[in-house]
């Protein structure tokens, strides 16, 4: 799979030679329109999963519909939010049924998004006419019904099962919004506040975005614009190109293993073949395990977005970020395995194949460029959801996505909980957690001697705690990394493991990685604890200063 093949929209009338300055202004121009949707987003959004752990992302598109810019968001939206675009118009939404002020929108994973949580919206950018451009956002928005707050149900055995799912539709048509659309939205969700804020957030950031590309079609031409998209993705594509042909010629493979999907309790197969071929790449996931009873299961935008973020994490130099980046990348994941499930798969928990995915992307490609790759870094979205209950019934949500330790370098340290690989997410401040439900975070910091012994020491998980204070509550948790830890590297050791913990009357219960709805009372504590990252080397080789540094900071247990 490279991108999805698309019929290209017929030219506009022809520029003037474009020299290299104005690509470059274009190029940055763009960079910047994103970062300026990204902003938007930032500022107007209500839920603390958007606002304050800033799950979100925003894309300028060419008018085809490839990825040409992207703020400096989530990786794991990389070309995925691309992808859900040339889905929705090759099956569903041919582009020319679009018009100016329309807005698009889908959370189907089966549709072209990742998972229900996410909802991706778009606008087409007119000129005369002409459509030159698509600007998108995606949003990780608070609840979207189902059978377990946040629409993360860790038991979802179907897709039906885990919340509202809207098929490609226009939620703005010229400029009219669908009201109706809405009232469905807000009926089928546990804070339909939340849900209404962020929707105007992202219909928001896509007008700033549509103004500003329309500002730089008047300034360089509508023609220009679109030939500068067309060069951008041609001088990606020739840079990764080159990249690739740096790597030696070979195959490289590795594998790493989920703990289990919440239903059946048996570990679940990742692996990757990257053969590398002058300058291409080709990566073959046909020995991942078949699909997953439980919701753990990625369909391919998920799963392409690891990929991609795993070939580019290793380039040698800096390469524009588009969907040109991609071509010279095929991946190969046949129908119903658990990179590419078939339909009515359950889908929540994707990024823990996402992850997982980048890690093995890792293994293999540090046979390939040893030095370049780290260790495993904690590989997991700790997602963790809350529904307060109280007195009158009133439903509070709370969603948090915790994060671990990375792995070590063949240079350095890894870092300790710090927001890695797949993830881009930020830390919510316990004081809006307090604000916005009655739960009390009783603790929060580092465990000492999480990360993985060696040359070089992998970073260090953390942990939290979270206290009931409702008369009730509902705790569900997706979570992975309890079994297999994260991999180190030459000689290196793993990093721990993730724990979870109920703490009810001062008597800790160990919980499974997956829990689905577990009843709570006012007082109970739930206590998660994260996977540090693997060490880098052996153990023997550390410096004296590096263990002096341990021993004083409490880094090593």
């Amino acid at each position: 799979m490279t991108a999805i093949a698309m019929t290209a929209t017929p030219p506009l009338a022809a520029t003037a030679d474009l020299g290299p300055v104005t690509i470059e202004v274009l190029r940055n121009a763009f960079t910047a329109t994103a970062a300026e949707m990204d902003v938007t987003v930032w500022r107007t959004s209500r839920s603390t999963i958007v606002r304050e752990m800033l799950d979100y992302s925003t894309a300028v598109f060419d008018r085809d519909g490839y990825n040409i810019a992207q703020s400096a968001r989530i990786p794991g939206h990389l070309n995925s939010m691309s992808a859900g675009l040339l889905t929705i118009v090759r099956d569903f939404l041919p582009l020319d049924q679009w018009s100016e002020g329309d807005v698009v929108i889908t959370n189907d994973p089966y549709c072209g998004g990742q998972h229900i949580p996410d909802i991706l919206a778009y606008r087409p950018v007119y000129v005369d006419g002409q459509r030159i451009a698509i600007v998108g956002t995606l949003c990780h928005h608070l609840d979207m019904g189902g059978m377990a707050a946040g629409s993360y149900a860790a038991t979802a055995t179907e897709i039906f099962q885990e919340g509202l799912r809207i098929p490609p539709l226009k939620l703005v048509r010229g400029g009219v919004m669908n009201e109706d659309v809405l009232a469905m939205m807000r009926q089928n969700v546990r804070r339909p506040d939340m849900l209404m804020g962020d929707l105007q957030a992202q219909l928001a950031s896509l007008a700033v975005g549509h103004g500003t590309m329309q500002r730089l079609a008047a300034r360089f031409g509508p023609a220009t614009i679109v030939e500068v998209c067309k060069r951008l993705l041609d001088g990606s594509e020739r840079a990764v190109r080159a990249m690739i042909s740096r790597i030696p010629d070979g195959r490289y493979s590795f594998e790493d293993f989920l703990d289990d999907d919440g239903i059946v309790p048996e570990p679940i197969r990742i692996h990757t073949a990257i053969e590398v071929r002058g300058e291409e790449m080709t990566v073959d996931l046909s020995g991942c395990g078949k699909q997953a009873t439980g919701p753990i299961n990625a369909t391919l935008a998920s799963s392409g977005s690891a990929i991609y973020y795993a070939v580019m994490a290793i380039a040698d130099r800096d390469i524009p970020a588009n969907a040109g980046c991609y071509r010279p990348v095929t991946v190969i994941a046949p129908d119903g395995l658990i990179v590419n499930p078939s339909h009515p798969a359950p889908v929540a928990n994707r990024v823990a194949v996402a992850h997982r995915l980048a890690t093995t992307m890792f293994g293999a490609l540090h046979q390939a460029v040893p030095g370049r790759v780290p260790a495993a870094y904690y590989g997991v979205s700790y997602v963790c959801s809350f529904q307060t209950i109280g007195e009158k019934g009133e439903r509070g949500v709370l969603v948090e996505i915790e994060i671990g330790g990375t792995g070590a370098y063949d240079d350095q340290d890894g870092l300790s909980a710090y927001s890695y690989g797949m993830h881009n997410n930020a830390s919510i401040p316990i004081e809006m957690i307090e604000a916005d439900v009655p739960l009390t975070v009783t603790a929060y910091g580092l465990i000492d001697g999480s990360g993985g012994a060696g040359r070089h020491r992998g970073g260090l998980g953390l942990f939290r705690e979270w206290r009931v204070d409702s008369p009730a509550a509902v705790f569900t948790a997706n979570l992975e990394r309890f079994k297999f830890q994260p991999y180190g590297l030459e000689g290196g050791e793993p990093g721990r493991a993730g724990k979870l913990w109920l703490i009810r009357n001062g008597e800790r219960q160990a919980l499974g990685s997956k829990i689905n709805n577990l009843p709570l009372l006012k007082g109970d504590i739930i206590r998660l604890e994260t996977s540090g990252g693997g060490g880098y080397g052996s153990p023997s080789e550390r410096n004296p200063a590096g263990l002096e540094r341990d021993r004083i900071c409490r880094y090593a247990g």
